[in-house]
């Protein structure tokens, strides 16, 4: 898709300032922060959710800059946010949607994290607002997040998410490629592993929560390259303190475009990265909708190098439900997005992850 006119693009070299870049961009046209998370109930459930908050910038045409009015509900941006819960003991998969401008109900601030979509909000802890926000980056790389959300009058949750280890910035020089046209790229910055403590109420009853989260934010101006009609995205978190993230953007014709990206994250959180031709993302099993008709190939087996062994190692991404689809809701594509196991090679449990398949329902350029 080409770069929405008149907004900025990810330049090579942007030097981060923290809790600043946390916050809001409205010089690029689209944003997202994005938690996905497995817990642990302290009566032995098993749950997997996902929170996330989109901001998209109508498109310019002269006039005020985005942020700039005043009124209750402002013209110049959308916002989007998604909530789903899944308890993996019965397969009970549940999902709201919310659309809103931006106004006394949404909002993103601009000099932190904090944002917020009625009474669904995401928000970095201590960290300093006001005009200097970006000082003491240190300090607010440190600070924990308060995730407040829900479903409907089905759920509710509010949860500390604590770093347990470095932001990480995916890409070459601070830029993350999607496709073979510059404008196709976000800055991404991700926190690959969050300890999380909280409470969550559901079914009539409140339970203590503890878990592992996920959370990327991506900031950019297009997503979609010439011929790309979706991708497939994983983060994996292993139990021996290694991160995997892999994206396969998708082709019109199936096949992987060679922009397509895996990442290692180390234990002591640095990252390497490889190319579409240092992975293998091979489809091994496919759920069909019975909602939309699209067919997910949700089973997936990841082939990729292993740096501490220096050899290749397979992994299998097994959900732990069939059905993980938001579709439906408010203005939104429908998607998967579910929680998965991941399998070595003898089939033993090695860790958590998170799978993200779009593209396979509905036309996601509409979209971004």
């Amino acid at each position: 898709m080409a770069q929405t006119p008149g907004f900025s693009l990810p330049e090579p070299g942007r030097v981060f300032q923290f809790p600043r870049d946390h916050g809001s961009h409205p010089d690029f046209a689209i944003e997202w922060w994005y938690v996905t998370g497995h817990l642990d109930a302290a009566d032995g459930g098993r749950l997997g959710f996902q929170a996330t908050f989109f901001r998209r910038s109508a498109p310019r045409s002269g006039g005020p800059a985005p942020g700039a009015a005043e009124e209750a509900f402002s013209h110049d941006e959308l916002h989007l946010a998604h909530m789903a819960l899944l308890d993996a003991a019965t397969g009970t998969f549940i999902h709201e949607e919310r659309l809103n401008r931006r106004g006394w109900d949404a909002d993103s601030a601009t000099n932190t994290l904090d944002v917020r979509n009625g009474n669904w909000s995401l928000a970095l802890l201590g960290a300093p607002v006001g005009p200097h926000a970006q000082r003491g980056s240190e300090k607010a790389a440190q600070e924990p997040l308060l995730l407040q959300g829900g479903i409907r009058a089905e759920a509710s949750w509010r949860m500390v998410l604590t770093q347990e280890k470095p932001l990480v910035v995916f890409g070459t020089n601070g830029v993350s490629r999607k496709a073979a046209e510059p404008s196709a790229a976000s800055h991404y910055l991700t926190w690959p592993r969050l300890r999380i403590e909280g409470e969550l109420t559901a079914g009539g009853r409140t339970r203590a929560v503890a878990g592992t989260a996920w959370m990327d934010h991506e900031i950019s101006s297009s997503q979609l390259g010439e011929g790309q009609v979706g991708w497939d995205w994983a983060c994996i978190q292993l139990n021996d303190g290694r991160e995997l993230m892999a994206y396969r953007m998708r082709r019109k014709d199936g096949s992987t475009d060679p922009f397509s990206t895996l990442a290692w994250i180390d234990r002591g959180g640095r990252v390497r990265h490889w190319d579409a031709s240092g992975f293998q993302w091979t489809p091994e099993g496919t759920w069909r909708s019975p909602r939309t008709g699209a067919a997910y190939p949700s089973l997936v087996r990841l082939t990729v190098p292993d740096p501490a062994a220096g050899a290749p190692i397979s992994y299998r991404l097994r959900p732990l439900a069939a059905d993980q689809e938001l579709s439906g809701g408010v203005g939104g594509i429908p998607y998967w997005e579910g929680a998965c196991d991941v399998l070595d090679a003898t089939g033993r449990i090695v860790g958590r992850a998170f799978l993200e398949m779009t593209g396979y329902a509905g036309e996601l350029r509409r979209a971004l």
